[in-house]
């Protein structure tokens, strides 16, 4: 089974991502910001990190750069999934190393399609 860190500090994101991925057989974890994402990364790598952009301690952004320098951090796929809709923040997710965008709020489909895109469903 493929596994999926959700990176999110609001619980009600989190428990949406949670139930769309495990309808999609996924094993599903947890954190509230890039801090302790980065913590869970370097215990084991998911398959898949689905990012938000905006959260206290460390950003998304801070949270992929440094998951892409780290030791295998260029394997699991990467999907942003944010508010953030501006051209300049989409470019600089691509160029830290994310794999994919999703706007919120995202429904089951448009959350399969992108895993689809990154080869992880």
């Amino acid at each position: 089974m493929k596994t999926c860190l959700v990176v999110d500090d609001s619980k009600v994101i989190r428990k949406v991502a949670r139930h769309i991925l495990e309808t999609l057989d996924f094993n599903v974890e947890e954190a509230a910001d890039g801090r302790e994402a980065l913590d869970r990364c370097s215990s084991q790598l998911p398959d898949v990190v689905l990012l938000d952009w905006n959260m206290p301690v460390m950003s998304g952004i801070d949270f992929l750069t440094a998951l892409r320098r780290s030791e295998n951090g260029e394997k699991p796929k990467v999907v942003f999934c944010t508010t953030e809709n501006g051209l300049g923040h989409i470019q600089a997710a691509i160029d830290a190393g994310a794999d994919e965008y999703v706007m919120k709020p995202f429904d089951r489909e448009t959350l399969q399609s992108k895993l689809q895109i990154v080869g992880a469903a």
